[in-house]
């Protein structure tokens, strides 16, 4: 199998689960049981894994792949990773405002005048809603919200996105004493 253009993580096989074959799998998708509904998926050292059978569990999807019959053989792929080629997800689906994670990595992120804040590297959701990963030259990389105050408008064509540094927490504001908010007010 040739390599993956550009390969978006679809879910990351667990533990054997009984002694059929099947695999626990920690699906991405934005519908876990839908991981097998764009064709099949890819792990990087190029195997490919036709999805038989799909079930939803507590936390993950129980999944049947073809050729994987037996505890063994489910074994054997603790931890691998699945990817599909981007151009498998269907984006008449998404609303205005969705993009998939993949096509936000790699986006240079500029506030109105222009100046940049690094390229996104990352997109993680830790539970309170999703951060963008920014990486500049010479900088540490730097979490920002990914909301409607921080990230002000996406454009995928011109591989940019701007964004509000105040709102992101990328700059201070200097007018502001950060201690005024805890003193008492005068009369």
């Amino acid at each position: 199998m040739s390599k993956l253009e550009n390969p978006v993580h679809m879910g990351t096989i667990g533990a054997a689960q009984g002694l059929r074959g099947e695999v626990r799998v920690k699906s991405f998708a934005a519908e876990p049981t839908a991981i097998g509904d764009y064709g099949n998926l890819y792990s990087e050292d190029g195997r490919v894994f036709e999805v038989l059978e799909v079930r939803e569990a507590k936390n993950v999807v129980i999944v049947r792949f073809r050729g994987i019959n037996d505890r063994n053989a489910a074994e054997a792929l603790n931890g691998l990773e699945l990817f599909i080629e981007r151009d498998n997800l269907p984006d008449d689906d998404l609303d205005e405002d969705e993009f998939f994670y993949a096509d936000l990595e790699g986006l240079e992120a500029l506030d109105a005048e222009g100046k940049s804040y690094g390229t996104v590297t990352g997109v993680f959701d830790f539970g309170a809603g999703d951060l963008l990963e920014l990486k500049g030259p010479g900088r540490r990389p730097v979490l920002i919200p990914f909301s409607e105050w921080s990230v002000l408008e996406i454009d995928l064509e011109a591989g940019t996105m701007l964004v509000d540094p105040l709102a992101a927490g990328l700059v201070d504001d200097k007018d502001e004493d950060p201690a005024a908010q805890f003193r008492p007010k005068s009369k």
